[in-house]
Formats: C-alpha cells, sequence, structure tokens
C-alpha cells in the first residue's frame, strides 16, 4: 500500500505545484482509502449517487450516457488522473451518468464529508482541486471545439500526436465513441493512416 500512497502523494505534490504546502499533504493522504474494481465493475452507475472522487493508480474508468439504447463515451480517466461524477458526488444527487471499469483499477477515493473538510481546513487541497478543475474546463473546451471544428481523421490524428497511451490502452469501439465517429469509421481512418 506504500508504493500507492506514495503515487498519490507525488501527483497531490505535482498538481498543487508550490512547496509550500507540503507539510499539509499528510492530512490529505489520511483522507483517502483504497479500493480495487475488476473490469466491468461500475463507479457509480446512471440513477445513483457517486459517493466518492476518486484517483485512478492504475486502470482506465469509462465515462458514459445510454442515447436511444446505444452506449456512447464521454470521457476515459486514465491512470494518474481524478474523476467522479462530480455534480453527482457534490450535491448528493442522481447521477446522469455512468463510470465503469473497461479493465481492472486500483483506486484511492475520498467520500464527501471528508473532501469537505479538506476544502474548507487544508489549503493545499483547496489549491490541488482548483489547479484540477481548471485544467479539467481547458481539456473540455479544447475538446469540444475540436468536435466543431476537426474532421473525423483531424480528430483521430491529434489523438494519435497527443494521447498515444488513449490509442494503446483503450478499446478500438470506446475510442470511436469518444471521437463522435462509429468504430467502421475508425477502422477505415486508422487503416488510411497506417
Amino acid at each position: 500500500m506504500q508504493e500507492s500512497q506514495d503515487i498519490l502523494k507525488s501527483y497531490l505534490k505535482q498538481v498543487i505545484s508550490d512547496s509550500q504546502c507540503d507539510s499539509l499533504i499528510p492530512e490529505i493522504l489520511e483522507c483517502f482509502s483504497f479500493i480495487k474494481l475488476k473490469r466491468n465493475d461500475f463507479f457509480v452507475e446512471e440513477g445513483k449517487v457517486c459517493n466518492y472522487f476518486c484517483f485512478i493508480e492504475s486502470g482506465i474508468l469509462q465515462h458514459s450516457i445510454t442515447v436511444l439504447g446505444e452506449e456512447k463515451t464521454t470521457y476515459l480517466a486514465l491512470k494518474n488522473s481524478y474523476t467522479a461524477a462530480l455534480k453527482s458526488f457534490t450535491h448528493k444527487i442522481l447521477s446522469r451518468k455512468n463510470i465503469k471499469a473497461i479493465s481492472d483499477c486500483n483506486l484511492w477515493v475520498i467520500n464527501l464529508d471528508n473532501f469537505n473538510h479538506l476544502l474548507k481546513n487544508n489549503s493545499a487541497f483547496s489549491k490541488f482541486y482548483y489547479n484540477l478543475i481548471e485544467n479539467q474546463i481547458y481539456l473540455i473546451d479544447d475538446y469540444r471545439i475540436d468536435l466543431l471544428t476537426l474532421t473525423p481523421d483531424e480528430r483521430y490524428k491529434k489523438l494519435l500526436d497527443n494521447d498515444t497511451k488513449l490509442l494503446q490502452e483503450v478499446p478500438l469501439h470506446y475510442l470511436a465513441s469518444f471521437l463522435g465517429i462509429s468504430t467502421r469509421h475508425m477502422s477505415r481512418i486508422r487503416k488510411n493512416i497506417n
């Protein structure tokens, strides 16, 4: 378990990016607990409350919604990142999406009481959360602009250039859904590029 805590600690330091906050990190670590999900286990299901905010030590979590009976991938959370059905988690309301392990996952999770305690009482965690949310907003903004301005081929090429981990670790049908294209079209694009 100690090795895992070191990974979590290192990631917190990286996101906080302020050595003056280092003394506050042990309190943050105490609030997280370790869980494992097997492939196809749900972190949260649509229509249920998300009970945790998590750091992904290993594995991949797929965010998805169902549209006209078809699963659509809205986000892929990889190792060394944080995720949750955030609105469900922070407001204790039913989730509008599923978050499912598409591979075995090791997660560090924090419940809402500890999360709120740290936000109010630990300046390092507040800084961490602010930086994390700010970076996510940048990513979401770029993703939305790309969906509107790039062709499917260009979106795939951008993914190839910027996120090779996704291409290596995520099954094709999840990537196609994430990029907003059919699996068949995705196969054609990959064939043309290779």
